[in-house]
């Protein structure tokens, strides 16, 4: 840490590094970032398309799913073999699909070597069923959470997050898809057949070591980096050097960043527009013409891409706009592009429609947040408003089923970004304006860049628990293990009194 801190702290003064690059220690990372696979790869891998999971369905009608997690040994680079972790398979996890009201059984269990937990990022359930670090499971011990999925059609995932230590389960690859439908996303005229014209894509980078191993050095910060691991590898859905084959007019890729630190700004070579139909926590009102889109770690996004017959496109990420200063936005992998997809094209396509004009719901107003100032919380360095993640201290209480105005303010040089459990948001204002309107769905993960401060309309669950908290924290993932991570409660009337005394402030509502 104290390393980390004076190497920031030479970066900041080092303010002629753009004109003199190779100064010190700053001059030979700056000359060392940069990366780019544009015109090395060949495309020559189909690309992996996780299978769906069929659940078994008990007698009174829940659906039971069952993951297995355990070491495993996969192909990714032609010729080696690599160590990795999966859920039942050697490398990522199968795709979980239910229907809003559906009752969920999931049935984990840890094969691995070390303890690990499976967090439903972005599932609306109990906090004794979120799988954070309050939910640990040991080698050789069962997990099983069951809940009433209570939430409108989204694109969900599931990751480890054992607390200092989700860096490196989530990089060895246990990770996979959580999708929800619901009878308002059926009638909707979109891309609907799973592998076909509605096709996952996990976006991870990754670096290798010569003999084909995962490197780990970087994953913390005992190297000299601002966020975390950057790989130089990219894997989508495990796969590297990826092609796929589409036969529709009209094609949803449901994107997941699901990288470390690395932030993706994803568009195509021959910079074709396409519709953001899906965010998060689900469809926009509206779909929104884009050419780029701009995801940070744990970030989803639904979008519909028009194709012609007979056509080849690659998906690239190209420089993401990291905001901030130039030198730490190219250490934080600003000045990086890399071709992630190539999309090949029937000779004969199916015809399909264009997404319709309207698609969710309007969004809910905000202004029932109410007059109170928001509930602040200041990134540092490892810190969340000056604090570490203490697992018996207690950060906020809320009220089941209100409405909050939460204000996250990155105060420093580098990029941070925001995940909230238990509760899905509205950016309401970044940086006392509109937000851009790719920011306008409905969400559970957000940039913050440097300097910035994003005002959010937090709504919270009506789940009741006055001992086990939710988690909220930055998602790139060496930050979050360093301690970049607080925790709540949300408490009915009735349960408020049961709330310990001891962890919090009944007056602030801010831990001990």
């Amino acid at each position: 840490m104290t390393r980390r801190r004076t190497l920031l702290r030479g970066l900041a003064v080092a303010g002629g590094l753009l004109a003199a690059p190779a100064a010190g220690i700053g001059g030979y990372l700056y000359a060392e970032s940069g990366r780019t696979n544009v015109g090395t790869l060949t495309f020559r891998n189909r690309l992996a398309v996780p299978p769906l999971l069929t659940p078994s369905t008990d007698h009174d009608g829940r659906k039971r799913f069952r993951l297995t997690l355990a070491a495993g040994r996969t192909e990714l680079l032609p010729g080696t073999s690599t160590g990795t972790w999966g859920a039942n398979g050697s490398i990522l996890g199968p795709t979980l699909r239910v229907r809003r009201g559906d009752r969920v059984a999931v049935e984990v269990t840890n094969q691995l070597p070390e303890t690990t937990s499976v967090h439903w990022h972005g599932m609306h359930l109990p906090a004794a069923m979120d799988g954070g670090p309050h939910q640990p499971i040991a080698p050789g011990q069962v997990w099983r959470p069951y809940w009433t999925v209570e939430q409108r059609a989204a694109t969900l995932w599931y990751h480890p997050h054992l607390h200092a230590h989700t860096a490196a389960h989530v990089y060895r690859g246990v990770a996979g898809l959580f999708l929800i439908d619901d009878d308002e996303s059926d009638t909707l005229r979109l891309p609907n057949r799973y592998g076909d014209d509605d096709i996952p894509l996990i976006l991870q980078d990754r670096t290798f070591r010569d003999d084909g191993s995962l490197d780990e050095s970087d994953l913390g910060f005992g190297g000299l980096t601002i966020t975390g691991l950057l790989g130089d590898r990219i894997l989508v859905n495990g796969t590297y050097d990826p092609y796929v084959e589409v036969g529709a007019e009209q094609v949803r890729f449901r994107l997941l960043n699901g990288a470390n630190a690395r932030v993706f700004s994803v568009g195509f070579t021959d910079d074709r527009e396409f519709a953001l139909v899906a965010t998060e926590a689900g469809l926009r009102e509206q779909p929104l013409p884009l050419r780029r889109l701009m995801l940070s770690p744990g970030e989803r996004a639904e979008i519909v891409v028009p194709f012609r017959a007979g056509e080849q496109v690659v998906l690239r990420s190209f420089p993401p706009p990291l905001g901030g200063n130039a030198v730490y936005r190219r250490l934080a992998g600003g000045h990086d592009t890399f071709d992630l997809l190539k999309i090949v094209t029937a000779d004969t396509l199916r015809p399909a429609a264009p997404p319709p004009e309207r698609l969710g719901a309007p969004a809910p107003p905000v202004t029932d947040a109410g007059a109170a100032p928001p509930f602040r919380i200041t990134m540092g360095d490892f810190l969340l408003n000056d604090r570490t993640m203490d697992p018996t201290r207690i950060d906020r209480v809320v009220r089941t089923g209100t409405v909050e105005w939460w204000e996250i303010v990155n105060g420093q040089l580098i990029p941070h970004n925001f995940h909230l459990h238990g509760a899905a948001f509205r950016v309401h204002e970044v940086n006392g304006r509109p937000p851009a309107p790719y920011l306008t769905g409905e969400k559970d993960t957000v940039y913050v860049p440097p300097g910035s401060r994003v005002r959010l309309a937090v709504r919270f669950l009506a789940h009741s628990d006055a001992r086990t908290p939710y988690m909220f924290h930055c998602h790139l993932l060496a930050h979050e293990d360093a301690g970049m991570m607080g925790q709540f409660l949300t408490v009915s009337a009735q349960d408020a009194p049961l709330v310990p005394g001891r962890l919090v402030d009944p007056h602030t509502g801010h831990g001990k």
